[in-house]
């Protein structure tokens, strides 16, 4: 009896086992679910992000890959990430202009001007190719810095200011050209290659892989952990992981693919270190926070001590200088330069693909990486239109079937916003 009643005594005396930690597959569901929950918030309130865009890419990879089964195939999918380079990195800087709320109607123009400007000093005067290159991007510069400071100083739109240089520059372009009006490049050259050369070793592409998956997480942990100290809301460790664990296999399952063909295209590696770089520059900076104050009204960001004249200047250099740099992959792809060059539908698919990709044409909202997703879309359906032999016709109407459901994305959006108090 006595044992009895000391055993019930340990037994009561006994600590409570405590709660059980939940495992790795647990932790990782709340963090799905978290995540789902906070991004039905943000959809309610009206913050879509790049989901819709994700989605349109998707259906129409399908719908594509459906129709003909060489869509997808590692030729097509490596030849498409180097037609993408050229208007991709002009609708770069188009995203710079919208921003701050304004557009720029000359990036075509200036596309054209500065590999006019390099064909004649490379091919007709015997400039070093590197030298003409460093010239014909800084006639970009110079050119939105003109374009910029007009319409800073004057306060006159920016769309008539840069509908103003389409023509001027135009015109000079056509002068520099001369009467010969097409210029054949160097099929070995520095230009040439721009958008000719792999690096068929495998090694560089998984290498670009891993880079590109890691780097996100090291600067998004030293940003939580900043965060953290300062008592500020962050991302768990298991979010990040998550994010991490996702990019990681699309970056590499990419590498895989074009390692199935020549390997990765030096014209990718540079638009994708060029992306990120600008992208850095807009959340990571100082400049970058005053492009995004313009964008949420001129007024508030003067009386807020932010130079207007100097971002204005600023932003519309950056778009000529990426104009500049996007016309010489233009012609590094056809390996020639000529009076057409710039014109036709360029200047409306840079437009399409910031808009399509995700920047708001209200300002204040959007990224570099915007413009990679919506020149992705536009030369998706181009490039499968091509292997159907679908006539051009059509894709222009798609295309602008896609244009125009991303601005009545983007201004429900933005009343939702509104509505939420979040505009």
């Amino acid at each position: 009896m006595t044992q009895d009643r000391k055993n019930t005594d340990n037994r009561q005396a006994a600590p409570a086992a405590g709660p059980r930690r939940p495992g790795p597959g647990r932790k990782i569901v709340r963090v799905v679910e978290g995540w789902a929950a906070a991004s039905r918030h943000k959809f309610i309130a009206g913050e879509l992000g790049s989901f819709p865009v994700i989605l349109v890419l998707l259906a129409v990879w399908v719908i594509f890959q459906c129709l003909n089964p060489n869509f997808l195939s590692p030729r097509n999918l490596s030849n498409l990430s180097v037609d993408i380079v050229g208007t991709g990195l002009i609708a770069v800087g188009i995203v710079f202009v919208l921003l701050i709320g304004e557009l720029d109607l000359s990036v075509g123009s200036i596309s054209g001007l500065a590999a006019a400007v390099f064909a004649v000093l490379s091919v007709n005067n015997g400039v070093p190719e590197w030298l003409a290159v460093i010239l014909a991007v800084l006639v970009g510069t110079a050119a939105g810095t003109i374009q910029g400071f007009s319409f800073a100083r004057t306060r006159v739109p920016a769309f008539v200011v840069t509908l103003a240089g389409l023509l001027t520059w135009n015109g000079v372009m056509l002068y520099v050209l001369g009467t010969s009006g097409t210029i054949d490049l160097d099929s070995n050259g520095l230009v040439a290659k721009l958008t000719s050369y792999y690096f068929s070793n495998t090694a560089v592409a998984y290498g670009v892989a891993a880079l590109g998956a890691g780097l996100p997480f090291v600067i998004s942990y030293r940003n939580r952990s900043r965060r953290r100290a300062l008592g500020l809301p962050h991302r768990s460790l298991s979010e990040l992981g998550v994010r991490t664990g996702a990019l990681t296999v699309i970056a590499f399952a990419a590498a895989y693919v074009l390692n199935q063909f020549h390997g990765l295209p030096l014209a990718l590696l540079i638009f994708l270190v060029v992306v990120a770089g600008l992208d850095v520059l807009l959340r990571s900076t100082y400049l970058g926070r005053q492009v995004y104050a313009l964008g949420g009204g001129v007024e508030a960001a003067r009386r807020a001590s932010i130079g207007v004249v100097r971002v204005q200047t600023v932003v519309l250099a950056v778009s000529g200088t990426m104009a500049a740099i996007g016309g010489l992959f233009l012609a590094s792809r056809i390996t020639s330069v000529s009076q057409s060059s710039g014109s036709g539908v360029l200047l409306l698919n840079a437009i399409a693909a910031a808009v399509i990709g995700g920047t708001s044409l209200f300002g204040g909202r959007g990224t570099t990486w915007s413009a990679v997703l919506g020149a992705l879309i536009i030369q998706s359906i181009a490039s499968g239109m091509a292997i159907m032999d679908i006539p051009v016709a059509l894709q222009f109407v798609i295309t602008g079937g896609v244009l125009f459901a991303a601005a009545v994305i983007d201004a429900l959006s933005r009343r939702s916003q509104e509505a939420h108090g979040r505009a």
